[in-house]
């Protein structure tokens, strides 16, 4: 779709901003009887709160990621009918509410990302037969109201959380046989940032080629989204790593900004900011940011939810790793070193390690070491 930006005007505009009105980010009247919208400073405005808000990146502009969040945001439940469609699964804040109610009375509905997929279906069905109703896996009136009148049932902590942990721990510590698929950001045509002769796309495929080497001779199963020259798009890097039924997808990135000052190592994980978040997405992110502050000394910027289709579209838990910015004199310096990539790279592989250690074996950040060869 044409990304809508200020100045951009028409009938697209003005269904962004019926929207933005709708869910009372935005004041004033509906377009005129033409349908033709003016994207405004305060459309704008009101397209910076909606992504910031939804966990979007924020730059002001609707493209296809913020159209499609700002067209699941009109649905509330009760508004349609939720059924399972595996060749078009539903999307929206309806889905994301029955996930959350299900959730809460203890039943596996995966996580909360409003995706009705399989997991979500099987999580319905089950809530249907305990409670005496027609268990056909779809949420009609009936399976509406018994879900408003039971309250929250699991305490002691976010069934998710419990749940997730839980799957880890017993999983065992090992790396034998786990399947890990690595995703190098950019490539093909999508360069990225350009630092010299070397792009943001060759520097991440060799950091991703260094990982996977590691992590191979560790026992581990691992697959890259790209070669050197593919550039797959969002869906087809989540679609592979579904395919392949990985245990953890990271996608490894090198950032650049405008501003003179940003530099630093930040790492991202599936959340939507009000509670509903990969648990151990969320460990893996803080583990693995962690890890390469403590070897590489470069600045922290911290581990933040995100909704980005590269996090929500993935069935296992899912991270971004931003290893600093080419931008930034600094930073640039330390990624074109070959060593500095080595060591970014036993980072990733110490906090892949750890994620499945027990409490009680765990070192501190910055300690650990995998024995060679596994």
């Amino acid at each position: 779709m044409e990304i809508l930006r200020p100045g951009s005007s028409g009938p697209a505009v003005a269904e962004v901003q019926a929207v933005l009105r709708a869910l009372e980010l935005l004041a004033g009247d509906a377009a005129g009887e033409s349908g033709c919208g003016e994207f405004d400073e305060a459309t704008e405005l009101a397209v910076r709160h909606f992504q910031q808000v939804r966990g979007l990146s924020v730059d002001g502009r609707v493209g296809e990621e913020t159209y499609r969040a700002l067209n699941e945001a009109r649905w509330s439940l009760g508004d349609r009918l939720l059924r399972y469609d595996p060749e078009r699964p539903l999307r929206g804040d309806d889905v994301r509410r029955l996930q959350e109610l299900l959730l809460e009375l203890g039943y596996d509905a995966g996580r909360a990302d409003g995706i009705l997929g399989a997991e979500t279906e099987t999580g319905l069905r089950a809530f249907q037969r305990d409670y005496g109703l027609n268990a056909d896996g779809t949420c009609g009136p009936a399976t509406l109201r018994a879900l408003k009148q039971l309250g929250r049932r699991v305490t002691g902590g976010r069934p998710q959380l419990l749940r997730q942990s839980a799957s880890l721990v017993e999983s065992g510590p090992h790396l034998i046989g786990r399947v890990i698929v690595l995703d190098p950001g950019h490539g093909g045509d999508d360069t990225g940032y350009t630092a010299g002769e070397t792009t943001e796309a060759d520097l991440v495929f060799d950091l991703a080629s260094r990982v996977e080497g590691r992590l191979a001779a560790a026992g581990a199963k691992v697959y890259l989204t790209r070669g050197r020259t593919g550039g797959p798009t969002a869906e087809e890097r989540t679609a592979f790593a579904n395919d392949a039924r990985a245990d953890l997808f990271l996608s490894l990135h090198m950032e650049a900004h405008g501003s003179a000052h940003a530099r630093g190592v930040a790492s991202y994980y599936y959340g939507t900011g009000s509670g509903a978040s990969s648990t151990v997405g969320e460990q893996f992110a803080n583990l693995a940011r962690r890890e390469v502050i403590a070897r590489t000394g470069m600045l922290d910027c911290g581990s933040h939810a995100k909704t980005w289709d590269i996090l929500r579209m993935t069935r296992m838990p899912s991270v971004r790793l931003d290893c600093g910015y080419l931008s930034h004199p600094v930073d640039r310096l330390l990624l074109l070193d070959a060593r500095l990539r080595s060591t970014i790279a036993q980072a990733v592989v110490a906090s892949v390690q750890r994620l499945f250690l027990p409490a009680e074996a765990d070192p501190p950040t910055g300690t650990f070491l995998l024995p060679a060869g596994g």
